[in-house]
């Protein structure tokens, strides 16, 4: 006879739920299997390295690095997304990376800048990072070959072009190799509560980006500028009662937390960096190409130029001008085209516009950002 089941009781019922333990083995023999193909790729990584010095080739290849990412998520059925197995992998590059030889990546500091967060977003962990004073450092660390690689704004979704980044174009050989988008989000710091706070300590731009919920608040009056947004989370860490506005990354470094998260007032706000280094990326399909020109001395002159571009077809998806150091009343216009400077027909059209410039600059093509990374 089957046994009586009991209105509300379980005991009787059987037991279709898969077993924790079971579930927990099976997860440690698939680590013990990913560690050991890990190792094995990390293997193969070594020898690359090797082949790599025998040439004396670059230890980062952007349009590589881009294959890799679009293959592996091309791999993926899920659950997991696009962004986290992306992710995975750049930290697993990041490794690779350290084993051929560590690239050392110039950022404009301090550690815990928006700029070091981007470096790391975009690299991994696992290689050198140099932080240094001033964009124009930036760019001699890469000239003097001091650095591998360097990490530079040039627009702010708020603030628009970085002034000093297009200047240091017009004055250093470099290449841009590599782009990043990274979300701007700033958070509350510190080691108290809200109601607690009697100092809020950030740079300026920080405080005009959050003006509304500093307000709201009650905290706008309580402000202290500071050199940056790392200084403020480094004296944050030291007061009781004071606070920073600043990066994800600033906390962990600076042993902060967050009181609030997302203080921001525009939450799209997104700044896009360049990465230089002293050759310029292979076409992957799908680039960007920058250049700096400026038009002849003639009338109609950057009509013609522009003109070029749009009969080609080509998009045009950045435009800044900047004062031209040799020109009296000239300058110089900053673009971002659509294309590889190699491939039609960017080519074609690069030289068709320098019959309308009086110099025209290629900056480097490389591989378009298609993520925001946060």
């Amino acid at each position: 006879m089957s046994p009586r089941r009991v209105p509300g009781s379980m005991a009787q019922m059987p037991d279709s739920s898969p077993n924790l333990d079971d579930l927990r083995g099976q997860i440690d023999a698939l680590d013990a299997e990913i560690v050991e193909r890990l190792n094995q790729r990390a293997s193969l990584v070594v020898k690359i390295g090797q082949a790599k010095a025998g040439v004396g080739a670059a230890v980062y290849v952007p349009d590589r690095e881009q294959e890799v990412l679009s293959r592996v998520r091309a791999h993926s059925s899920g659950p997991l997304s696009d962004q986290t197995i992306t992710a995975i992998y750049r930290e697993l590059m990041s490794g690779s990376l350290s084993l051929e030889r560590p690239p050392r990546i110039a950022y404009l500091g301090p550690r815990g800048s928006y700029s070091h967060m981007a470096a790391v977003r975009k690299f991994g962990s696992s290689v050198d990072f140099e932080p240094v004073d001033h964009i124009e450092t930036i760019f001699d660390e890469i000239e003097r070959d001091h650095a591998d690689l360097g990490l530079v704004p040039i627009e702010n979704t708020l603030g628009g072009g970085v002034v000093d980044t297009l200047d240091a174009f017009m004055r250093h050989n470099v290449s841009v190799c590599a782009e990043i988008n990274l979300g701007i989000h700033h958070h509350l710091l510190g080691r108290c509560r809200l109601d607690e706070i009697s100092k809020v300590y950030s740079k300026p731009e920080a405080f005009r980006q959050c003006r509304q919920w500093l307000v709201e608040t009650g905290l706008f009056d309580k402000t202290v500028p500071t050199s940056s947004t790392s200084k403020a989370a480094e004296l944050a860490a030291g007061e009781p009662t004071s606070a920073a506005i600043g990066s994800a990354l600033a906390a962990e470094l600076y042993g902060v937390t967050k009181i609030q998260d997302r203080i921001e007032d525009a939450p799209d706000n997104t700044t896009r960096f360049l990465v230089i280094s002293r050759s310029s990326a292979a076409p992957t399909g799908r680039d960007k190409t920058s250049l700096i020109f400026s038009a002849a001395d003639k009338p109609g002159a950057l009509v013609e130029v522009l003109d070029i571009w749009r009969q080609a077809g080509i998009n045009m998806t950045f435009i800044e001008s900047r004062p031209a150091r040799d020109r009296n009343r000239a300058y110089a216009f900053f673009v971002d085209l659509e294309g590889h400077a190699q491939v039609q027909p960017v080519k074609a059209s690069l030289e068709s516009a320098r019959q309308h410039c009086a110099f025209i600059k290629v900056l480097g093509s490389f591989a378009q950002a298609t993520e925001v990374l946060h």
